[in-house]
């Protein structure tokens, strides 16, 4: 047996890739589009970490996504949690969770799906605007 992919429904396909892949930095992969089916697959991954792969399901018609906290979260081990909170920050994104410990951090992609940052090795030292941040909405 082997880890294949998680899935994440989306309402909004350019709308996730620009968050999944611009601000949190995943790679496309490989996509397809189903004619019959209305629905496009894209697969992403970490830069090369191709085994662990995101899977973006995009129905083609209109449907209403609710229940992204039941799925539990997606979790990334990013080498400075201050610099990617930052990056996604002013790419528009909430952080939900700030890093306060300099260890983890919370943010939600655009179709609600919780993500979980956490510090490549030992936790950095607590510093501002983090530290004193305050969490916002659930996470």
């Amino acid at each position: 047996m082997r880890y294949l992919h998680t899935m994440v429904r989306v309402r909004d396909l350019d709308s996730a890739l620009h968050f999944y892949c611009e601000l949190l930095g995943l790679e496309e992969l490989r996509r397809r589009d189903n004619e019959a089916g209305r629905f496009t697959l894209v697969f992403l991954a970490a830069p090369g970490q191709p085994e662990a792969q995101v899977e973006l399901t995009y129905n083609w018609d209109p449907e209403e996504l609710t229940g992204g906290r039941n799925f539990g979260h997606l979790a990334y081990e990013v080498d400075d949690i201050y610099a990617c909170c930052a990056r996604l920050q002013a790419g528009g994104v909430i952080i939900n969770r700030p890093p306060r410990d300099g260890r983890m951090a919370f943010v939600r992609s655009p179709d609600g799906i919780s993500i979980e940052l956490l510090q490549t090795g030992e936790a950095r030292t607590p510093a501002e605007p983090w530290a004193s941040m305050p969490n916002v909405g659930a996470w």
